[in-house]
């Protein structure tokens, strides 16, 4: 299977919630990062319906694991930008697997090594 892009968190919740600015990504295969998995479905406030409905989005993705590669990875971005664990690991999947992440974060830009697509909203 070949992946287009590393969706990040915030591309999910905008297909969750019909958001029309990403309708043109979804016409290409997509990945995400493990994490991103449990910060949707990890949410405190999350309906059953909620639940239901994101699990199906999930599962229509191709979830990358986390791995030894990514791990390293992720502790060298740790040490030089200093950014939260979980856009650490969404970017060193990123990287490791070299496929472009598309975000509407602008704290990914400041990832040198990273190939970003960013979704200006």
């Amino acid at each position: 299977m070949k992946i287009d892009f590393i969706a990040d968190t915030n591309l999910l919740v905008y297909i969750h919630e019909g958001n029309e600015i990403i309708a043109p990504f979804l016409n290409y295969d997509f990945g995400i990062s493990f994490i991103s998995e449990v910060e949707l479905l990890g949410y405190n406030k999350i309906t059953k319906a909620e639940d239901s409905k994101l699990r199906q989005l999930l599962s229509d993705c191709f979830c990358i694991e986390w791995n030894s590669k990514i791990k390293e990875q992720t502790i060298q971005l740790k040490r030089k930008y200093s950014i939260k664990l979980p856009d650490a690991i969404i970017a060193s999947t990123s990287i490791v697997y070299e496929i472009p992440l598309v975000t509407a974060d602008k704290g990914f830009s400041k990832i040198e090594e990273l190939d970003l697509i960013l979704i200006n909203l």
